[in-house]
């Protein structure tokens, strides 16, 4: 099957300013169905608390992640891993699929972008005059506006700093020591650094980042076969095109997607908006730029079903019953056990063989928990120290323990036995393994 090329040619690379047209149509009103819930998800869920504890939170100072509820430690890092995994390739199906429908709809950069584009369009106007402004120079109302628009930027680059970082640092602590100025250092420079780099993504880099800084432009030709459905112009239609260059004008990227596949199409469907209401004017059917497959476009048939996207299915699905049996099986109670590596062992007046540990535990569960310590695997030992331990909530407890067995009842010969710390709490039972150095 033949490749779909991506070609590189956009006037974006000129290092020409792009003015882009906001226009209304279906594809807008797509991009807002899905970018509106996300934004008020990104704003809104970190104020919301359950039990007292803030819904979702990558606590650095704790060392776990709250999530509804739920707790999640350095152990669970697995479940990280493949979430990730899961979520690349479901990346990579719907590309294949429908091309760059994450990146026109849902990228952070794109959503940001164009929040950034609406607030300078309302505070500069249309394309037009913001080229003309910048063509003939600035009145003193103009450089007010201009001035107005870079605070609004600033704030809206603010507001999404302050919420990303409230996303590791409790936002209920961080909003009020930020607006008195009582954050620490380390807090303040990172909130600089978000907020600068949110002003320069999505108000004066914007574009630049979709051709040379993001990969995924590079290797979507990869990914895409004639069965693709992706912004597509129609050049069986080229007649109907009036060259009024209004698909120009309105893509983010300054691209002409008349010039075909493009590594720098988001497919965000602008052009198709743009481009339907020119045909509705001049009485020509609608579909000239459509977003479409060019197998489609060729010979009418395109299925969605292919050897492909089942077998991106299969890894799928492969992939989401192995996460979630690891969910089911994780432990609540992590249990770490060190011996006193200074002392391998030592004997007591009473003919006794000990061995000195050390017992960390962690209680991922809202609330602090008793847990009781015991052991088994070795005959006779006999546990020194605390029957059970009070685990506080986010925090370790830590205990040093002694196990201790009668010298004569050892095997002769060995130097060496297996033992197991036992923890239980509640329903859960954890067993540790370690070793007890005989001394012989």
């Amino acid at each position: 099957m033949q490749r779909i090329p991506a070609l590189d040619i956009t006037p974006a690379q000129s290092g020409e300013k792009i003015h882009v047209r906001l226009f209304s149509g279906r594809f807008q009103t797509l991009r807002r169905l899905i970018s509106w819930p996300l934004l008020l998800a990104y704003f809104g869920l970190a104020w919301i608390n359950i039990n007292g504890q803030q819904a979702l939170l990558f606590s650095i100072e704790d060392r776990r992640l709250y999530f509804f509820g739920t707790q999640w430690g350095w152990h669970d890092f697995p479940v990280l891993a493949g979430l990730l995994i899961i979520a690349a390739i479901a990346l990579f199906a719907a590309s294949a699929v429908v091309g760059r429908i994450w990146c026109g709809t849902a990228c952070p950069q794109s959503v940001w972008t164009w929040l950034f584009l609406r607030i300078e369009e309302v505070t500069e106007g249309p394309a037009w005059t913001r080229k003309r402004m910048d063509e003939k120079g600035l009145t003193t109302e103009q450089r007010l506006r201009r001035v107005s628009k870079h605070t609004l930027w600033l704030l809206l680059a603010a507001a999404t700093a302050i919420t990303f970082t409230g996303y590791f640092v409790p936002i209920r602590e961080l909003v009020p020591e930020t607006l008195l100025g009582e954050a620490s250092l380390t807090t303040g420079i990172w909130l600089t650094t978000m907020i600068a780099l949110t002003y320069l993504n999505a108000g004066l880099v914007r574009e630049k980042i979709c051709l040379h800084a993001c990969p995924y432009s590079r290797f979507q030709s990869v990914m895409f076969d004639d069965n693709t459905r992706t912004v597509t112009y129609d050049k069986t239609r080229s007649s109907d095109c009036i060259d009024c260059s209004l698909c120009v004008q309105v893509c983010p990227t300054g691209i002409d997607i008349r010039d075909g596949l493009q590594a720098a199409c988001i497919d965000c469907g602008a052009c198709i908006d743009a481009c339907d209401s020119v045909m509705d004017k001049i009485k020509k059917p609608r579909g000239l730029i459509t977003y479409n497959s060019v197998e489609k476009i060729r010979t009418g048939n395109s299925p969605i079903l292919r050897t492909r996207t089942l077998a991106y299915g299969v890894v799928i699905s492969v992939a989401v019953v192995i996460l979630g049996s690891f969910i089911a099986q994780r432990d609540s109670i992590v249990v770490d056990i060190q011996r006193d590596r200074q002392q391998l062992y030592y004997q007591t007046v009473n003919d006794q063989t000990c061995n000195s540990y050390q017992l960390e535990v962690e209680y991922f569960a809202p609330g602090s928990h008793r847990v009781a310590v015991a052991i088994q695997g070795l005959k006779q030992a006999q546990l020194s120290g605390p029957e059970t331990l009070l685990v506080p909530e986010n925090g370790v407890a830590t205990q040093q323990y002694q196990v201790c067995v009668d010298t004569a009842a050892l095997s002769r010969g060995a130097y060496r036995s297996d033992i197991e710390f036992v923890i239980t709490a509640d329903d859960e039972k954890v067993v540790r393994g370690t070793t007890f150095i005989v001394g012989r």
